[in-house]
């Protein structure tokens, strides 16, 4: 039913978009289609549904036309604080601009109509005709009692409005209690009254230890906890592997193999092997714990583990895929214990190919569990406190490191673009206070591992494409041209041009590679990383842009990964004799919709880590408002400058805290210049800036040079 739905949408919609259609009401249209009398109340729900989505426009005649045949075009809304906003919409590569007056009560995230009213080369404008869905039922925000009454102030900015909450739906919350609040009446169209709303749930005081990352966890509706059915079917999994379960796999217990992690890692879902042949070439051994053997399809362990997507690393914990049971259990591949995996077994050559590879389903048992911090000192340390330790293991670490040396020359030479920006690691105290920020390292350790997963997730792409069976590859398209030519006039200010073909990762490795260890590093990285389409994943296979790869899945995580563990079970499936051609139309029809969700909840994941951190970085700044640090000029605009700190904290410098002079941003040559005293300032400049404050509810950083403190 839902394909012969789906089917007639596509024919519907496809006959609206012809360039000869004329518009005409249900009645011809049904007509011409041929749409049985039967079926006909199928066709009016689809027209129903269509016209709820945006998707076609019912005019005050009847007739029927696509919304981009009158001008208008479905899609989200962003909204910001000072009343304007941006519809990103299905099908255009740019934003609608929606100034204040033009919202018609739109609220953040909620799913638009809107009316292009001005369009240029670079930029339209619109105005929200209809709003076709609510984005957001609920809301977390601050609390603030009045008289009668009470209000919340949304943490999220872009919701712009503060929500009007009755006394009696107030659940007893005071001022500076942090809560969840249930949309009851939207804001009206006119805009002149408030959202209303009632409080569902209170989270603590504002105050109160772990009440702001919970807060974060709220706002993007995380899940935190697993249901009962979910933990009752994780209880009846074995905590050890049976001989029946070990039948029929490929027994590479006798291998030496580590796994090399951080030192707190508990779920441990990798481990490799390398050996130096006869021939010269190498053979090395990615095994990945077999999660699907445990977690089943359909089980309930399966359904919550694909409504959640991923795990999510936040700054103070862990928000996981599956329940540590089978994460830090059965299925993690610790030391020392018989363990089911699915392994990639290679056979590499000195130029980085891989010459033969086997797929299988194995039985392990890891020689040791390592850490990134240990293999690294014992790999450039001659004085290694370690060596006496791990003196058996020493020869394989060497060979790591060729591998991956080979590894990481054949990429960067044909053209994979490395970028080197500074990641934070925000230190916590047992409050969860932040009290230190420091650059994440990376090193050689991380980097063998990096490699090693590279070339498996290459590797099962390659062959399960040559296999024309149902996967999930993991894509990085091409750049937009539009894109490109805006990164090409930026770094044309500095006196830099993109050399050779932009279809083509190598010319953007080249740009990077010339700007390195100069002052405008950052910055050029920064927009060469924003001319980039982002990652995603879908049944069809495309390059991987950032790698440079043909080919390119994700294996190597199925324990905090859902696209990883779909794989497995294809792979599995398909080793087992049992991938059935009504198997195979089954994942057909639904393989596209998993990648889709998986990279929804992907985008989730990453936008709560990166709110969590800027929390974090924010509160930590604001105990040190007063101190004095050295920085470098990371970006120049209009409003100021950014200035990036040795420890990754960047702020902002407003210019109308620059008490020396009037600045004007000289656009053509990236500066900020002084009227009067002709000072500047540009990007790559050294500066003294004291920390002038940090706002928790927008997550910033504000700074002021040190000569105007």
């Amino acid at each position: 039913m839902d394909s012969l739905y789906n089917e007639r949408c596509e024919k519907l919609l496809g006959f609206l978009a012809d360039k000869d259609y004329r518009p005409m009401d249900s009645k011809n249209i049904s007509f011409i289609l041929g749409i049985r009398s039967e079926d006909m109340p199928m066709f009016y729900d689809m027209l129903t549904e269509l016209e709820n989505k945006g998707k076609i426009i019912v005019t005050k005649k009847g007739k029927i036309v696509l919304p981009e045949r009158l001008d208008m075009a479905s899609g989200i809304f962003t909204g910001n604080e000072r009343g304007f906003g941006f519809v990103t919409c299905d099908g255009r590569k740019d934003d609608i601009f929606i100034p204040p007056s033009a919202t018609g009560g739109a609220m953040h995230k909620d799913r638009v109509l809107v009316r292009i009213v001005r369009q240029t080369s670079r930029s339209a404008e619109g105005e929200i005709v209809r709003i076709l869905e609510r984005g957001l039922k609920t809301v977390v925000g601050t609390f603030e009692q009045v008289k009668k009454f009470g209000f919340v102030k949304v943490d999220d900015k872009r919701f712009g409005d503060d929500i009007y909450i009755d006394k009696k739906d107030t659940m007893g919350a005071v001022t500076g209690h942090k809560v969840v609040v249930r949309i009851t009446k939207p804001k009206p169209a006119n805009g002149r009254e408030k959202p209303e709303g009632k409080v569902i749930e209170i989270l603590g005081h504002i105050n109160d230890p772990g009440v702001d990352i919970l807060s974060i966890i709220k706002e993007y509706d995380l899940p935190t906890d697993f249901s009962e059915k979910v933990y009752e079917e994780a209880s009846a999994i074995p905590e050890e592997i049976s001989p029946a379960e070990i039948r029929g796999r490929v027994d590479y217990r006798g291998v030496q193999m580590v796994t090399i992690d951080g030192e707190d890692a508990k779920d441990l879902d990798d481990a490799v092997s390398v050996e130096k042949l006869d021939s010269g070439n190498y053979k090395l051994g990615v095994y990945i714990a077999d999660v699907s053997h445990y977690v089943r399809e359909g089980s309930q362990l399966d359904k919550e583990a694909y409504k959640r997507g991923t795990s999510v690393y936040l700054v103070d914990r862990v928000i996981p895929m599956l329940p540590h049971r089978l994460s830090n259990g059965i299925c993690s591949l610790n030391a020392g214990v018989d363990r089911l995996s699915l392994c990639c077994v290679m056979e590499i050559n000195g130029k980085g190919e891989v010459i033969s590879s086997d797929i299988q389903k194995a039985v392990i048992n890891v020689d040791r569990r390592m850490s990134y911090t240990v293999v690294n000192d014992l790999l450039t340390n001659d004085n290694s406190e370690y060596k006496e330790e791990y003196a058996a293991l020493m020869p394989m670490f060497i060979k790591m490191k060729e591998l991956r040396d080979i590894l990481f020359n054949k990429r960067r030479k044909r053209g994979a673009i490395e970028f080197d920006f500074k990641e934070a690691d925000i230190i916590l105290d047992e409050n969860g206070k932040p009290i230190d920020i420091k650059p994440h390292e990376r090193n050689t350790a991380t980097s063998i591992i990096e490699e090693f997963m590279l070339a498996a997730n290459e590797c099962i792409a390659e062959h399960y494409f040559w296999l024309s069976l149902p996967f999930v590859y993991r894509v990085h398209e091409e750049p937009d041209e539009e894109k490109v030519e805006r990164l090409r006039e930026f770094i044309g200010k500095m006196g830099y041009v993109i050399k050779g073909n932009t279809t083509h990762p190598k010319s953007f490795q080249k740009l990077l590679d010339e700007v390195k260890g100069k002052p405008e590093e950052l910055v050029v990285g920064k927009m060469v990383l924003r001319s980039l389409k982002r990652a995603r994943y879908t049944p069809e296979n495309d390059v991987h842009f950032g790698l440079a790869a043909k080919y390119y899945c994700h294996f190597t995580s199925p324990i905090r990964r859902y696209p990883d563990l779909q794989i497995h079970r294809i792979i599995s499936e398909n080793l087992e004799g049992t991938l059935t051609p009504k198997r195979i139309a089954s994942y057909n029809k639904r393989l596209s919709a998993i990648a889709e969700h998986c990279s929804v909840t992907e985008r989730l994941a990453d936008d709560a880590e990166r709110d969590t951190d800027k929390y974090k970085i924010a509160q930590y700044m604001r105990s040190r408002i007063g101190n004095e640090y050295e920085g470098i000029v990371s970006g120049v605009n209009s409003w100021g400058m950014y200035v990036e700190l040795p420890n990754t904290v960047e702020g902002l410098v407003s210019t109308k805290d620059m008490q020396d002079d009037v600045y004007i941003y000289d656009e053509e040559n990236l500066r900020l210049f002084g009227e009067h005293t002709h000072k500047t300032y540009t990007i790559g400049d050294r500066v003294k800036v004291v920390v002038a404050g940090a706002s928790l509810g927008d997550k910033t950083v504000d700074f002021v040079l040190a000569e105007d403190k």
